[in-house]
Parts: structure tokens; sequence; C-alpha cells
């Protein structure tokens, strides 16, 4: 489908991608890797024609619909959630429109045998040819089902956009490109602002989606659960291999070693055949045995070996000085803004030497719990007390854009060093990468994730008991990750960090506490062992509350769906207004229909399940259609009231 040929990318004496070539075919799923800078987001900005490469050239097919999510992007203002999402179909409404349009005009006319009226016969044909591959069923429905996918609330999506978070703005962005339908989707760090039950969303998404895929991430999970294909690219080259992440890191090593075994035999063999033409260089009875070796040697093939770009942070934090043994507590604890109640009647106890993480929903609280710990923010009532002898090392999720732009890397960290540590502060920038002339760079320059390895290189300069870390994985490559990963977990002071990343939470937490729903849940045990237990949850609340009332509704909204097409048959004129009142009570009702039929699929696999069935799966689904169906049954009901009125 896409080719990329002799592709070369240079900046002055810098050469980023070296003469690379591939290919990407239809249903391919490409996880492309390596370290940070290598060129991952420039190759997804050649395919989309963004950038120009120095030499050779990307070839589209025309017609390829591609979808291109970045790291950093514009949000658009002045709309809600869900009506920025519905732009997704401006061309599929805009071809509705030709056509109604065509379609006016054919029954006007009379010119039947005229050129001008087949010219408007062929367009007509053709709009509808592009209209039955581009029309969805119900674009209302569809577009509110990938939105609560990614994790919006239902009542959440007639608010405006600029009330969302950067973040949530990304979502919307990503809903817009997955509701496009492209032939090819290239997503850059899709997952840095998902939660963990938004990325398990994508991930099924992504999974059944039949387009090719082009995918950046650090998630090492999300690229064995989503790829098929890893395209490395290391030192300005590229590897191409037919698997997923896991398993190409197997083969990789296996390549490189096998590389490594070559060149030393062929190092062996060159050695001797040197030696023997030295040797007998000038004995007549040899000549022509050392000009054959000679011969040999030009024209041998000479192997090279990939040079693999060792480079990683290399963190180690500071012996902790002995807190109490109760670092932090809080008693029926109520955090909101204004009138705004974010969480209350919080039970949270965080003992000296505990790894504990905050998980939940973005929105939830994790990040204000943390102002609170910081002391950033009062409760509302209730109590929060930090330990004896507590002393926080915090790394904010926007700690990266409240650095001093104007100020160097290396004068980040001399503004705040004290002591003996001033005279390693070289050694520090280069555990975290910043080496040479880097140092001396303005932080404005900086990239995201350099911003962010400055932030975390600050924590190394005093020796803190407490690390409160929120989000200090994204932008990281997968290698820092476990480079910092390791680093905690031989951190002997106590960890509280809020991350979505399940890697790097497995085996480096101990105990979480879940935000959901305005209170705050203890869980024992590590991140998997949450995710089952938080699925069993699901499953008893929905025999306790949830299955009667989903067998009450189907009649009454069969009944009223038909109520309300009647008279809308009855009515020949109508005002614009309820024109678009009826439009909506039409996608409400084919989303109830579609939401009950899936409901009922669920209930019949639920009453009898097989040997292959997520029992757990299947109830979170069925409790998030239930919701769904509340909330749609409720709006229809007013749309009708109003009509009526």
């Amino acid at each position: 489908m896409i080719s990329i040929n002799s592709l070369t990318v240079a900046y002055g004496g810098f050469t980023l991608l070296n003469d690379i070539n591939f290919h990407i075919s239809e249903s391919d799923k490409i996880g492309l890797v390596g370290k940070n800078g290598a060129g991952k987001s420039t190759i997804l900005k050649l395919i989309c024609g963004l950038q120009n490469p120095t030499t050779g050239k990307v070839a589209v097919p025309s017609g390829v619909k591609i979808g291109y999510l970045p790291q950093i992007m514009e949000h658009h203002r002045g709309r809600s959630v869900i009506d920025e999402a519905m732009t997704a179909f401006a061309d599929m409404f805009a071809l509705e429109d030709e056509l109604e349009r065509i379609t006016v005009e054919l029954s006007e006319r009379q010119d039947y045998e005229s050129d001008a009226y087949q010219d408007l016969i062929i367009r007509m044909n053709e709009v509808n040819d592009r209209l039955a591959y581009t029309r969805s069923d119900n674009p209302q429905v569809l577009a509110e089902k990938t939105l609560i996918g990614l994790g919006f609330k239902y009542e959440e999506l007639q608010r405006p956009t600029e009330t969302f978070s950067q973040g949530w703005n990304m979502r919307i962005e990503l809903a817009k490109i997955l509701l496009s339908k492209p032939d090819v989707l290239l997503l850059d760090e899709p997952t840095n602002h998902l939660d963990i039950e938004s990325i398990e969303w994508l991930e099924g998404y992504l999974k059944e989606y039949k387009g090719s895929l082009v995918l950046i991430s650090h998630d090492r999970k999300f690229l064995d659960n989503v790829t098929n294909r890893t395209v490395e690219i290391m030192v300005g080259r590229i590897h191409d291999y037919k698997v997923p992440y896991s398993k190409y890191l197997e083969l990789r090593k296996e390549r490189l070693a096998q590389q490594q075994a070559a060149y030393e035999n062929q190092q062996r063999m060159i050695e001797k055949t040197e030696e023997f033409i030295e040797k007998f260089r000038y004995k007549p009875t040899k000549s022509n045995q050392v000009q054959s070796r000679v011969k040999q040697l030009e024209k041998l093939e000479r192997i090279e070996v990939d040079i693999e770009d060792r480079s990683a942070l290399a963190v180690k934090f500071p012996p902790a000085p002995r807190s109490g043994d109760v670092v932090y507590k809080s008693v029926d604890m109520k955090v909101g803004y204004g009138e705004k109640i974010v969480f209350d009647d919080a039970q949270i106890e965080v003992r000296r030497g505990e790894k504990v993480a905050l998980v939940g929903r973005n929105g939830e609280g994790k990040t204000t719990l943390m102002r609170v710990i910081m002391n950033e923010l009062d409760p509302k009532a209730g109590e929060s007390k930090l330990g004896y002898n507590v002393n926080i090392g915090y790394y904010a999720q926007n700690q990266e854009d409240i650095l001093d732009k104007d100020d160097t890397v290396f004068g980040t960290l001399d503004r705040v060093a004290v002591g003996d540590i001033r005279l390693k502060l070289r050694d520090i920038l280069g555990a975290f990468l910043f080496r040479g002339e880097d140092v001396d760079k303005k932080v404005a320059v900086l990239s995201g994730g350099e911003r962010a390895r400055l932030a975390m290189a600050k924590l190394i300069l005093k020796p803190y008991n407490l690390l409160a870390l929120d989000e200090p994985t994204n932008h990281m490559d997968i290698r820092s990750k476990d480079i910092l990963k390791q680093a905690l977990k031989s951190y002997d002071g106590t960890l509280i960090i809020v991350s979505h990343d399940r890697d790097f939470l497995d085996g480096l937490v101990d105990k979480l506490y879940e935000f959901r729903d305005g209170k705050v849940k203890e869980h024992l045990g590590g991140v998997q062992e949450f995710l089952e237990r938080r699925r069993l949850e699901s499953l008893n609340e929905l025999e306790r509350h949830y299955k009667p009332a989903a067998e009450e509704k189907p009649s009454e909204v069969i009944q009223k769906k038909e109520e309300a097409k009647q008279e809308y048959q009855a009515k020949k004129f109508i005002s614009k207004e309820e024109k678009k009142i009826r439009n909506r009570i039409s996608f409400l009702e084919k989303g109830i229909e579609d939401v009950e039929a899936k409901m009922k699929e669920i209930e019949a696999v639920l009453m009898n399940p097989g040997p292959g069935d997520d029992v757990m799966d299947l109830t979170r689904a069925y409790l998030e259609h239930k919701r769904q169906l509340d909330y749609k049954m409720e709006e229809w009901e007013k749309l009708n009231e109003s009509l009526e009125n």
C-alpha cells in the first residue's frame, strides 16, 4: 500500500535516517520502536506529507485515507465534545447534502433528454457510491460509543471541549480519527494520557481495526497486544521483524549475537589471510597463492556489526532518611474545587517503605490527592496529615512545562543544588543523557521527553524519604522506563505514584488506591490482581442492582418508538429546530435498539457461559451498556416531551 524508498533525512552534518526502505501492506499492524530521538515521529510525518525527506520518497496511492495522531496538537474550541467528534463525518454529511440537492433538482426538471440532466444522474450515482463506502448506520451513536470507550461519561458529551484538559482533548482528536475510518492509522504515543480502562478499550478497537496501523508506543503490553510486526530504528537504519514486540526482543538478541559471531569469524579469517600474504609475499614459489588471497580479500564483502546505542537513564536515588512509621494518613477526607467535590470520605494510610499506586479514570482525583499531600490544596473536611520527618520529592504531571524555559539545562540544576552535590551536577546530567554541549541548551528548545528527564534529574539532588511521582514515564522510551522502574524498586524510601502504565506498575507496587465515582478504595496487591478484582466486583454489582431493571425497558421503548414514528408521519411540515430534534430522537432510538440487543446477547451468555467466555469482561460490558441505556432513555423521553408541548 505505502512504500518508503531509499529515504534519507539529514540536518546539517547529522543524518537521522539513512537510506531506509520498507513497505506498509494492508492489515499490517506495525510497532515503530527505537530510542527517543531515533526518528520514529519523523517517519510518521513523512508518511502523511508533513515533512519532506532529504532524498528518496514516500509513495502513497491516490485515494488512500490517512489518519494521523501526533504527540502534540492544536485543539478546537467553541464546540461540545460530541459536536467536535461529529466533525469526523463532515465529508459524509456534505455528500448527503449534495445528494439531497441533486434529488430535488431532478424532481423539478423536465429536460430528461438533455446532457445536463444526464450529468446530474451520473453525479448522483457517483455520490451514492461514495456514500455506500463512507456512510455509517448511525453516526451519532457511533460517536457516542467511541467517546465513552475512550473514557468520557455520557453526561460529559455536551460539555465544551475547552473545559477539558489537554489529555482529554487528545482523546477527542483520537475519537475523530477513529470515526473517520482511515485506511491507514498513524498513532504517536496514543496512550500517554489514557487511563488503564481506556487503554484496554483502545486495544480492543485496534485489534478489530481492518486497515493498516503504524504505532509508536513505549507501552510494552500495548505493543504486544496490538501489533503483528515490529520495525526498529537504530542509528539511522531500520530492522524489520514480522513479529510483535516481545518476540522481536528475542529475535533481535539472536540477530545481534549471530552478527557478532559472523563478524568475529570473518576477522579471524582475514587475519590469517593477511598473515599468509605477509609471510610469503616475497617468495616466488608462493606468488600465485599470495595473489589469489589478495584478490580474495579485495572481493570480500565485509560484515559490519550494528552498533547498539546503549545510552539510557542511569538512575540511582540517594538513601532515604528514616521517617516515622506512618508517612501519610487521611481520615474522612473530602476534597474539591469550589462547589465541585472530587472525592470524599477518603481513608488513606501509607506506611514507611510502601510503594503505592494511585489508579483510576482521569479526572477522578489522583493528581488532586498529590496536591493535598504537597499542601497545595486544603481538604474541605476531614484530616490530611504527613508523618514525622517526611521529606517529599515531587514530580508533577506538568513538571516539564513549569521549568524555566529561559534557563539552561545545567542552570536548572545549579539553581537548586546545595553543598557538595554541586560538584557532581555534570555527572548527574550525564546519567540523564545530557552530555557535552547538551548541558548548555536552553530549556525552551528541549523536547517533551528531555524536559521530563531534566525534571526527574532534580529529584536526585536531595535525599528524600517520600517520592510522589505523577505520571513520570510519559515520553520515556522502554529501556529508560525499565531502568527507572529498577531504581524505584531499589529505592529504600516510600513511593506514591500515579501511572496508567500497567507494565511499569506490575511488580513495582504492593498496594493501590482506586479513585472511582467520588470515592477512594484501597486494594492490596499488584496491578494485575487489582484488575481481576475490579471485574469481579462489577459482577456482584450487576446481580444486586441492574438485571431486573434492564428486563423492564424494551417493551416501553418499542411502544414509544412506534408512537413517535406515527406522529412524525402525520406532520407534513416541520420547523428546522423540530427536524433537528426528530433526527436526534431517531439517533437515540437506533442507539437504544443497539444497546438492548447487545445486553440481551450478554445476558444469554451470562446465563450459560462457555469455557472461552470471560464472565468478568462480559459483566463490565453489560454494566456500561446499562448506563448508556439509562441516559439515552432519559434524553429520548425529554425530547419527546418537548415535541408534545
